[in-house]
């Protein structure tokens, strides 16, 4: 006959198998939750979405045209659009793309800086005695004149150089005499045909 004592004292050693016990969000759970809601809710009605936009503003047109423009950055626009390739000091990568300090290309005619940076250059280019062939892409459609004149006149002061600005006007002028063009200028030979 099995011995029971030992099997009841393991039964009394054991505890009862768990049980999920009905645990109630607290009350001041809900509580803060009806006070968000409730506030949600006002808001939502006190907004008032449906009203006109244009009232928000109540500044006139004379009191807009009296606040300044923000000149145009040109070291700014540089930073964004050419260092990646000309380096931010101007020096370039050697064998890859030339650099624009001392390049007679920048300290030359503006006339063929604002015509590179509208159209671009695809094909071989001589630059402070190294021949650079690659592809430079057109910022005509990107920049307008006035970031066209900044980035150039920054060029073209900066590193050593020491050429004149360029005004927005140039820029304008030259984009017009080249508007039909939609091609980039076919290297340093074709570009020498400007002056």
């Amino acid at each position: 006959m099995p011995d029971t004592s030992r099997n009841d004292h393991a039964q009394r050693r054991e505890h009862r198998d768990p049980q999920e016990s009905f645990n109630p969000v607290p009350r001041l759970m809900l509580g803060l939750i009806a006070v968000l809601l409730t506030w949600a809710l006002y808001y939502i009605y006190a907004a008032r979405p449906d009203t006109r936009p244009a009232l928000g503003d109540r500044r006139t047109a004379d009191v807009l045209a009296a606040v300044p423009a923000k000149a145009v950055d040109g070291e700014q626009i540089f930073g964004a659009n050419c260092a990646a390739c000309h380096q931010a000091a101007g020096t370039g990568i050697p064998q890859v793309f030339p650099p624009l300090a001392g390049s007679a290309w920048v300290n030359g005619s503006e006339q063929i800086l604002i015509q590179i940076l509208l159209h671009g250059i695809n094909g071989s280019i001589e630059v402070a005695g190294n021949t650079f062939n690659g592809v430079m892409p057109a910022f005509g459609d990107k920049l307008g004149d006035a970031e066209i004149a900044a980035v150039t006149s920054y060029i073209r002061n900066q590193w050593g150089n020491q050429a004149g600005a360029v005004t927005a006007e140039t820029v304008e002028a030259q984009r017009k005499h080249t508007d039909g063009r939609s091609t980039p200028w076919n290297g340093g030979a074709e570009l020498a045909t400007l002056k």
